[in-house]
């Protein structure tokens, strides 16, 4: 037992060093080996393929097993995790973005507001990395949705997300009310939001989340104009579902709120362990559920929130707890959606909101 031990620790401490020597070089040359990173990851696909999903994140899924076998997900997962990772820092408006500090008024006279705009920066200078180095610990991919702005100013980070194997996610060319615009003018936008994330990442988006979920009336039609293949602006199922979009199949990968770090730990002021009761309340109880029904726990992580030491910790802590438990798998949004458009079990809902 001690020698298995020794081993396990001596693994454990070669994983770590791993991990913080890839973060330094990546801190020191970032930009030119993530961009080969990223160009071979598109040379092999989209990683983490839909069929490959439950083998690559859950080594305990029975191999073989599929979704005509009576499971609601493939090799023989019980509950996916999806994981949302907002890359929003850099994409901000310079004064007047919601932040912690008191709402003021500045005059024309003053550019920006530089408080709000640090507490942005920690996002990418300190979050992203250190929630990268978090996902790879565990083995688990994630969605970034990313600001097209936010991506053009620090290329060097948004190429290090997709090299290490995590989704490029439409979330906007810069911070407006969509649902304020003509249809040509979203149009334009929307379009913008796919060509600079592909244009720094090489990566070209499928899904899309609007500023704060508020789509105006033209969204999902432009969405499905422009090729994108899901989006993520709805709050009202616990599974991925397909709705009726300009006569064609268009997926809905539910979003949260309730399982949302700026709305529970800006917005409400919940400590970090409140947070981690919270979430893990929510994946026992769709635990549960996930028995006799395809079951989707979303949980969302902004970058200069959840990239905090604290709320890492908590991260750390949950991604064990759903690991530990048999027929869990973290998957990235896009294959989710992929998966459900051709899945037998996939819910079709005649209502679109």
């Amino acid at each position: 037992m001690s020698t298995i031990d020794d081993r396990s620790a001596s693994l454990e401490t070669d994983v770590e060093a791993s991990v913080s020597s890839s973060r330094r070089r990546f801190l020191r040359h970032a930009g030119v080996g993530a961009s080969m990173l990223a160009t071979a990851a598109l040379m092999n696909g989209t990683a983490g393929a839909a069929e490959n999903a439950g083998a690559a994140t859950n080594p305990s899924a029975p191999a073989g097993a599929t979704a005509s076998e009576g499971a609601f997900w493939p090799n023989g997962i019980r509950l996916v995790v999806s994981i949302s990772m907002q890359f929003e820092a850099g994409g901000q408006p310079p004064k007047g973005t919601d932040s912690p500090f008191p709402k003021v008024d500045f005059p024309p006279n003053v550019p920006s507001d530089p408080a709000t705009n640090t507490w942005f920066a920690y996002g990418y200078r300190e979050g992203v990395p250190r929630m990268l180095d978090l996902w790879d610990r565990y083995g688990v991919k994630v969605t970034s949705h990313m600001i097209g702005e936010a991506a053009r100013r620090h290329p060097e980070l948004a190429r290090e997300i997709v090299a290490r194997g995590h989704e490029a996610s439409g979330h906007g060319p810069r911070w407006s009310s969509e649902y304020a615009m003509s249809r040509a003018e979203e149009r334009v936008f929307l379009q913008q939001a796919a060509d600079m994330v592909q244009q720094v990442t090489g990566q070209r988006p499928i899904g899309y989340n609007c500023n704060w979920l508020r789509r105006g009336p033209n969204t999902l039609s432009l969405l499905q104009e422009l090729g994108y293949t899901y989006h993520i602006d709805d709050l009202s199922r616990d599974e991925p579902f397909i709705e009726t979009v300009n006569g064609k199949d268009f997926v809905v990968v539910p979003y949260t709120l309730r399982n949302n770090d700026i709305l529970l730990i800006e917005g409400r002021n919940y400590s970090p362990s409140k947070f981690l009761e919270q979430i893990k309340l929510d994946f026992d109880q769709l635990y549960e559920e996930a028995g006799t029904r395809r079951r989707m726990m979303s949980v969302s992580a902004h970058d200069r929130i959840s990239g905090s030491p604290q709320m890492v910790r908590v991260w750390d802590e949950f991604l064990r707890y759903a690991k530990s438990h048999p027929g869990v798998a973290f998957m990235r949004k896009d294959d989710i959606a992929r998966y459900v458009l051709n899945s037998p079990h996939t819910l079709r809902e005649t209502e679109t909101i």
